[in-house]
């Protein structure tokens, strides 16, 4: 009986020792995998916390910072101006504006201080430039189009103050479309006749229109009139999370007709039904594990939604990603899949954007 037990511990000590080895070797691997290849977050509400860090927030504060995404091994990350929905009135149209650009001016400033972690991009040849010199790469994108209020010329405005995408609304309905979280009876059926005005400039200025937070009506109508690839900054999987949010199997796979991608959104409120104190990165893998069965791995990557209600127990921060990508390998994504959820599928889709823009300024002459 004693040699038995003596058996079994060893077995069990073989088994720990194998375990620990096969995870050291996977985390070596991820390493190897982050320091080769850009990694991009399309996603993050940290701006605004940068902003105004003595504000009371309802989320998470404090997942992002340069050093942190220097630890965890992301290059690069979409800062979001946030706009929280008002009254669709000409006075308010105006101060929100006022409003965002003035959170942009703040956040360069905070940025400029910085310098020698990092630095604004506003191509994705910048991000690789950034990448080589150690520094992590700063987007800006607006989130909700209410900011463009009625003006398509403010959509100008934003794009040379460094915004490289546009979601086109938050959670209610706004003068350019409808949007997926509470819709309005009275709305528009989708893009308004300015949302649409305001997607063709988009396009023209080679600048992603992202589909994030739009209604299904909105999002059928951004397919039918954009001629550029379709992007979902921060979205998940309504197949496994029914959530108004997040996408389902058809809007996934028009979306990747399209050649566009899915940026997988964190956080429990996208991801499971299990207790917040439970969601972990093996939810987030579920997901990104679907859209790749359901229309391949070109047409996935990350948006995380830090500082705005992203992350998970195992997954609190922008420290965490190389955790996700060693649970990417466990699930036997190659090198290549990973370098393609990291970055690559993104940077096509930009490139493309950016390729539309420069056929219609041709066509144009």
């Amino acid at each position: 009986m004693k040699r038995i037990a003596l058996l079994l511990a060893v077995q069990l000590l073989f088994v720990g020792v194998w375990a620990q080895d096969c995870d050291e070797a996977l985390y070596k691997k991820a390493e190897e995998i982050h320091r080769k290849y850009l990694t991009i977050d399309t996603h993050n509400d940290s701006a605004m916390y940068f902003n105004h860090p003595g504000d009371k927030y309802s989320v998470s504060k404090g997942q992002v910072s340069f050093p942190m995404m220097e630890q965890g091994g992301l290059d690069a990350a979409f800062f979001a101006i946030f706009l929280d929905q008002g009254p669709l009135r000409e006075s308010s149209r105006d101060s929100v504006y006022q409003v965002a650009m003035e959170e942009i001016r703040m956040f360069k400033e905070y940025v400029a201080k910085r310098s020698d972690q990092a630095a604004f991009a506003t191509s994705p040849e910048d991000l690789y430039k950034l990448k080589k010199q150690g520094k992590r790469a700063v987007v800006l994108a607006l989130e909700n189009g209410y900011g463009v209020g009625l003006d398509l010329a403010k959509v100008d405005s934003f794009y040379h103050a460094g915004c490289r995408y546009i979601t086109l609304c938050h959670n209610y309905t706004n003068d350019l479309c409808d949007a997926s979280r509470y819709e309005n009876p009275n709305g528009h059926g989708g893009l308004s006749e300015f949302g649409k005005e305001v997607v063709a400039r988009m396009n023209e200025l080679g600048m992603l229109v992202d589909a994030s937070h739009a209604s299904t009506s909105t999002l059928y109508d951004i397919i039918k009139l954009s001629k550029a690839p379709i992007f979902a900054s921060h979205s998940s999987v309504r197949a496994i999370k029914n959530h108004p949010r997040n996408l389902t199997d058809q809007e996934i796979k028009d979306i990747a007709a399209t050649g566009g991608v899915i940026q997988i959104a964190t956080g429990r409120w996208c991801l499971t039904d299990a207790p917040k104190s439970e969601t972990r990165i093996v939810h987030l893998v579920d997901h990104i594990d679907h859209i790749k069965n359901l229309v391949g791995p070109e047409h996935i990557g990350l948006g995380t939604d830090f500082d705005g209600g992203g992350g998970m127990v195992d997954f609190q921060d922008c420290t965490k990603m190389k955790d996700l990508t060693v649970e990417l390998l466990r699930r036997g994504y190659t090198e290549k899949e990973l370098e393609m959820f990291w970055g690559g599928n993104f940077i096509r889709v930009w490139k493309q954007t950016i390729k539309v823009a420069e056929e219609m300024a041709k066509n144009k002459k």
